[in-house]
């Protein structure tokens, strides 16, 4: 698999190298300079440092690059599928809270009172339809 070399990959290789090149210059120039001596297996942790350092940065833009491809999901069709709770009971509509918001919601099971779960299902213009959450379903989610 190729992968393009970017603007953003080289200042990461740099940065990484910069980093790694200061942290050097402290431990073996710095250090001695003020009267600390290292014992013999410093420079072991040193170069250990050094790797675990060069690792995370590798698994940190990794993980960086994956999150900024990622489309963001919004509106109401990002909603299907999501958990909530009733707010003010369902009869057949109320008001219902999920991912943090104040949603208008419609049963799709029946009367449902404040503090039940509940999953949306669709959605008709801003009206979320939702119906009760049963056990089955946080096993799909676990």
């Amino acid at each position: 698999m190729s992968r393009k070399i970017t603007p953003r990959l080289v200042w990461a290789v740099l940065s990484t190298l910069l980093e790694e090149a200061a942290l050097v210059l402290i431990v073996l120039v710095g250090l001695p300079r003020l009267g600390v001596q290292l014992p013999q297996w410093g420079l072991a942790l040193l170069i250990i440092v050094m790797i675990a350092w060069g690792t995370i940065t590798i698994i940190f833009y990794r993980k960086g690059s994956r999150a900024l491809k990622l489309k963001p999901v919004v509106g109401l069709p990002g909603m299907i599928g999501g958990r909530g709770e009733v707010v003010s009971q369902l009869a057949p509509e109320g008001m219902i809270k999920i991912k943090g918001e104040l949603w208008e919601a419609k049963s799709a099971s029946g009367r449902m009172n404040p503090g039940e779960e509940v999953i949306v299902v669709e959605q008709d213009r801003l009206k979320l339809i939702v119906r009760k959450s049963s056990a089955s379903d946080l096993e799909k989610t676990e």
